[in-house]
């Protein structure tokens, strides 16, 4: 499946800082038993009505559970938690 992480940053983000930090954490993702691939998406369209990162993580549909638990899902929403505006998760079948 793949599970997408969209992200709209509070204004007060620095957003190419806080994509750095986001590609740091996630660079160890499939390390993480059923994931096999991320991939990190940033917006191209500078409007107010945009998400401003999409995150993807091709995993196994049993994964999601170990995704949840792991300690770097757990250092995500520590660390980025009071940083994002919004957020939308959606999870599909991959092709």
């Amino acid at each position: 499946m793949l599970h997408h992480i969209l992200v709209k940053w509070n204004p007060t983000v620095e957003k190419q800082a806080a994509v750095q930090a986001v590609r740091a954490l996630y660079a160890e993702a499939t390390a993480i038993s059923g994931v096999h691939r991320v991939e990190i998406r940033e917006n191209v369209t500078p409007r107010e009505n945009r998400y401003d990162l999409m995150i993807v993580l091709d995993m196994e549909d049993d994964a999601l559970p170990i995704w949840d638990k792991s300690s770097l899902h757990q250092k995500w929403k520590a660390e980025f938690g009071s940083r994002i505006e919004k957020k939308c998760i959606f999870d599909c079948e991959s092709v």
